[in-house]
């Protein structure tokens, strides 16, 4: 599940996670500080075992329910988003932790290659709009990845078909 965005500093997270923690009537602890330096370094989407690997080999005494919890307690205070890929994968990232916090966004996966790539939400805001209007949905799309071909397995074409 290729897909990598520029790391973030690693402090400036961790500034960021143990705040947002605090807002929701949480605390950092060991686990949730060592998932969130893991997502941090990575900067893009890991899979649930990529995080108890990388935190195993950086923390080898949080023990990887912890890592789970973790990141329950991290998705839960915002800071985490999880997607379900294809074929029943869920990757983990962290959000754009700037200060207007507006980091959830859409995954488009290329069914050729396996990357994964990060779009604005508001990409679908008109699809968002009409199933609301006429069938009273409220569409979540930043949940699962939207699948298709990437320019390079599409033979650079970028039209849909």
């Amino acid at each position: 599940m290729p897909s990598r965005r520029d790391a973030p500093d690693a402090g400036h997270v961790l500034d960021v996670v143990a705040a947002r923690l605090r807002a929701s009537g949480q605390h950092m602890t060991r686990p949730r500080r060592a998932v969130a330096e893991v997502l941090a370094a990575a900067g893009g989407h890991l899979g649930a075992e990529g995080v108890v690997q990388a935190v195993a080999e950086q923390a080898p005494d949080v023990h990887r329910a912890s890592v789970y919890r973790a990141l329950e307690a991290l998705a839960a205070a915002g800071v985490v988003q999880h997607v379900h890929l294809g074929h029943g994968g869920t990757a983990y990232h962290l959000v754009d932790l700037g200060a207007d916090g507006g980091g959830r966004h859409l995954h488009l996966q290329c069914d050729g290659c396996g990357t994964v790539v990060d779009a604005p939400a508001a990409v679908l805001a008109g699809a968002s709009r009409r199933l609301r209007r006429d069938h009273g949905f409220v569409l979540d799309a930043t949940h699962v990845a939207l699948s298709g071909r990437c320019a390079a397995c599409a033979g650079g074409s970028t039209r849909p078909g």
